[in-house]
């Protein structure tokens, strides 16, 4: 085993699923997921919690698993936030910083980003993250890094990422009463997604990825290597499965699979649909079932496209990346490229390898991205047999066996 190797821990809190992602990152810079874990969530509405002892449970059971697969408890990890509150604001500010041979150093950059915030940002809001696209000193621009330049004027360019106080406060009650002693970084789920599929090229040349989820759709869009904007509309793929239930007068559990199983972004005529469950057999004509879905995922995709009119990003030459369960859906790239008349594609965690290939898929993106997002706030190297989350489990421990310890992990 790689003595130097760091693991790290990302959760993604969605309204339908809970997945969650542990990854080992070697001393050589790859990453190999050593635990994954998947659970139905219930307490959140629109990406929101409402509710907080039911998100617990399928916290619980998704860390459960990472823990049994890798034999390591969880103590600390990084989180996903989604809902209608997440958004990107553009701000700007200017500070003086002394004479013209003051070094600039991180306590000048603090101030500069508080400067800026102030008055951009309303009180209500919690700032998640804030993505700097330039730095002036004494009104030379294009700086990325203006640590140890030397000049008496500083100013800065940045997009600032928040959500509403009380949507950020409830998600860290959710995560305190899973027993998650420390929250390393809350991000929105796209910006988390984008970290595992996409590659600095893209970033650097226009891309926006969309996260379509169950109850949200969300979309991040990148230029110049920086996020440019983010924004989230209230809408997602699980609002298919319910438009299906309610025309079709069927069961969601029925309507979900022919959502998945018979549904097609190319929308191509055929027989009717029969579906068998035990005892009980459902028929459907696949014109009405392309009619509902077809309508529904028109409103979806015209949702991001006016996203991306918000952004005012025109120049998207890598296209754009769809992630997320909806994803899933045959065909969704061609009726996405039919829909934003750009090339679309659907986007896979990439360098990572994992102990089973078949969560390596766009739904466990943003879980992959909060682990290698968690990574980046580590700087505990253990030794063989260790983590930054504590010695291996015992076997038959877990995350419910690790509870009885509780005291002294707080400790």
């Amino acid at each position: 085993m790689d003595e130097k190797a760091r693991f790290a821990v990302g959760i993604d809190l969605g309204t339908s699923n809970v997945r969650a992602v542990m990854g080992r990152v070697n001393s050589d810079g790859t990453v190999h997921i050593v635990g994954y874990g998947q659970a139905p969530s219930e307490g959140l509405r629109r990406g929101s919690v409402k509710e907080l002892n039911s998100p617990v449970k399928a916290i619980d059971t998704c860390l459960r698993q990472v823990e049994e697969l890798s034999g390591i408890e969880v103590h600390e990890a990084s989180v996903s936030i989604n809902g209608v509150s997440v958004g990107g604001t553009k701000i700007d500010g200017m500070i003086a910083v002394g004479v013209a041979d003051h070094e600039i150093n991180d306590d000048d950059i603090e101030r500069l980003e508080n400067a800026a915030i102030a008055g951009k940002v309303p009180a209500n809001r919690k700032v998640l993250d804030l993505v700097p696209y330039e730095y002036i000193l004494d009104g030379q621009g294009n700086i990325s890094e203006p640590y140890g330049m030397k000049g008496a004027r500083l100013e800065i360019r940045a997009n600032v990422v928040s959500t509403l106080i009380s949507d950020y406060e409830n998600l860290q009650k959710v995560c305190e009463a899973a027993q998650i002693a420390t929250v390393n970084r809350t991000l929105p789920s796209v910006v988390a997604a984008a970290n595992a599929v996409l590659t600095n090229k893209q970033k650097e040349n226009g891309v926006a990825v969309v996260d379509l989820g169950a109850t949200t759709t969300s979309v991040a869009v990148y230029e110049e290597g920086e996020l440019q904007y983010l924004g989230v509309a209230p809408i997602g793929s699980n609002d298919v499965t319910k438009d299906l239930a309610t025309v079709l007068m069927t069961i969601p559990e029925v309507a979900e699979e022919l959502k998945l199983r018979y549904v097609t972004g190319k929308f191509e005529e055929g027989k009717d649909i029969i579906i068998n469950r035990g005892k009980e057999k459902y028929e459907f004509s696949r014109d009405q079932v392309n009619e509902v879905a077809e309508a529904r995922l028109e409103e979806i995709f015209e949702a991001v496209t006016a996203q991306l009119k918000a952004a005012r990003c025109d120049r998207l030459s890598e296209g754009v990346v769809l992630v997320g369960g909806g994803s899933r859906m045959r065909d969704i790239d061609v009726f996405a490229r039919n829909q934003l008349k750009k090339a679309v594609r659907i986007g896979l965690p990439r360098e990572v390898t994992s102990v089973s290939e078949e969560m390596l898929n766009p739904e466990f993106a943003a879980a992959i991205g909060l682990m290698l997002a968690d990574d980046d706030m580590n700087t505990y190297a253990p030794g063989e047999g260790d983590s930054k989350y504590g010695k291996k489990a015992k076997s038959g421990g877990g995350f419910f066996g690790f509870l009885k310890g509780i005291g002294k992990k707080f400790k």
